[in-house]
């Protein structure tokens, strides 16, 4: 993930002001029951089907719901997974409303990434000291499978709301700011707040050159602190004495929608971009789209990893923050040991249950080499627990 699960989104009035769930729960057999205990699911390394589904599974299964955009994108960010869209269909309120609510449907990326570092220093030729940042191992574990209670159903919680009025975000501005009077509306009991249909309404009914209507995905109900301090705890278990840092990562969680004007086009326009920045014009063209720009981040897509059940018990869409750590605790630590930089998969799960197999090929000398070089590797981890790793080399 961490925040408090909060409403929903629709234009149905029947229902709270804008609360909308995007998939249904029917009662076929789920992948992962709704767990309260605190010990991490068994699993049956002879099936991959006990295995936690890696993401791809969701995307490949024939689920009910939408699983991609009903337009290619005009750009998609290779590191962060943000979508541009420019497309003159979009700026209808109805087919814009229809748009926002099948993106909605697709899930964010939350990773858990564990990322140990040191400084390094190193005499140059000229006799000064150069220091450098030296990164030990960067292990990551993807949170989308666990956002599913059936991932091959493409079953989850996730609901689709509006902002709240005393909520700070842009609304057709460039800066900030809450709904007008919204702090006298909270002494009174709060005004009733804008739903996705007359945010689209608003958005396209705008005269502004430059505007931009966005869809935010979140995961909530996820307990970070908890499992920070856990995996702290695991990784300085190895008496590991470098800089660690235990934080979330969420890919694919922004869509947004420009109306199909030149300067938009430019601005995503990649070798236009490196223009600017070259030629250093990036300084007076990037206030200018700052605050020529109308921004309408009203709407929320919710994946809750965990929600207040009617009891006040948290109630579960798959598994725990403990469980999620007792199935990943080992794969974990084993990636730190090997010093590795990666995200981990199920074959690392799979891996980190198992003892190290035995490697035979009927060769005595080959046997040796391997079995003394995979020797020599314990001993380095052992004696890394013991005297510590990963200090400032100065």
């Amino acid at each position: 993930m961490r925040k408090p699960t909060k409403a929903s989104n629709s234009t149905s009035s029947s229902a709270a002001d804008d609360a909308v769930s995007l998939h249904t729960n029917p009662g076929e057999t789920e992948a992962f029951p709704l767990l309260h205990d605190d010990d991490a699911p068994e699993l049956n390394l002879d099936s991959l089907d006990d295995l936690p589904p890696v993401y791809s599974d969701a995307v490949d299964s024939p689920p009910s719901a939408a699983r991609s955009a009903p337009y290619p994108a005009f750009r998609k960010d290779a590191n962060t997974g943000a979508e541009v869209y420019l497309r003159d269909e979009l700026q209808q309120p109805a087919a814009l409303e229809s748009f926002i609510r099948s993106v909605a449907t697709i899930p964010p990326r939350p990773y858990l990434r564990v990322v140990g570092t040191h400084t390094a220093s190193r005499k140059k030729s000229d006799g000064k000291t150069e220091k450098k940042t030296v990164t030990d191992f960067a292990v990551s574990v993807e949170m989308t499978p666990y956002l599913y209670s059936a991932a091959q159903y493409g079953r989850s919680w996730t609901q689709l709301r509006t902002v709240d009025n005393a909520e700070k975000v842009r609304r057709g501005t460039s800066l900030k700011k809450r709904a007008p009077g919204s702090q006298q509306d909270i002494e009174v009991g709060g005004g009733p707040k804008p739903s996705l249909e007359e945010w689209c309404h608003r958005y396209c009914a705008s005269h502004t050159g430059l505007r931009c209507f966005a869809l935010k995905r979140e995961m909530t109900g996820f307990d970070f602190l908890r499992v920070k301090e856990q995996l702290h705890a695991l990784v300085r278990s190895t008496n590991y004495r470098g800089r660690l840092d235990v934080h979330m990562v969420t890919n694919d969680a922004t869509v947004e929608v420009y109306n199909d004007a030149r300067i938009n086009r430019w601005r995503f326009t990649s070798w236009i971009q490196w223009l600017f920045y070259l030629t250093l014009m990036f300084i007076f063209s990037w206030p200018y789209l700052f605050f020529r720009t109308k921004r309408w981040e009203v709407a929320v897509a919710e994946w809750p990893f965990s929600r207040m059940a009617a009891n006040g018990q948290r109630e579960y869409v798959s598994i725990s923050e403990d469980q999620l750590y007792n199935m990943w605790g080992r794969a974990v630590l084993r990636a730190v040991l090997e010093k590795r930089q990666c995200v981990l998969d199920q074959a690392d799960l799979a891996r980190a249950q198992e003892p190290d197999p035995s490697f035979e090929s009927g060769h005595s000398a080959v046997d040796g080499a391997i079995n003394l070089f995979r020797a020599g590797i314990g001993a380095m981890n052992e004696v890394n627990r013991q005297l510590g790793w990963g200090a400032d080399e100065f």
